[in-house]
């Protein structure tokens, strides 16, 4: 049998890792928060708005950064991101 606890840790622990990633695959997959986002690149380099939405996740959910970047995500957004524990 698997230890809650340990087991809560494991979930909560990948999942902040791929935070990032999960937030520019709901906005790659919302047609109205892409429209916007796509909006924002006519007045804003798509390196702000992606560290400002970066920064925006590490704050509200009061995360650090690993040691490590994640070259290779899923979502089209983004080219790679910090992966936060």
């Amino acid at each position: 049998m698997t230890d809650l606890t340990a087991f809560k840790e494991k979930v909560i622990q990948r999942f902040s890792a791929e935070i990032t990633d999960r937030v520019f695959l709901m906005i790659q997959n919302d047609r109205e928060l892409l429209k916007e986002y796509m909006d924002l690149l006519g007045t804003n380099p798509q390196k702000t708005i992606n560290s400002s939405l970066a920064k925006e996740i590490k704050k509200r959910y009061n995360l650090e950064n690993k040691e490590f970047k994640i070259e290779n995500p899923q979502s089209l957004l983004i080219q790679s991101y910090e992966s936060f524990d």
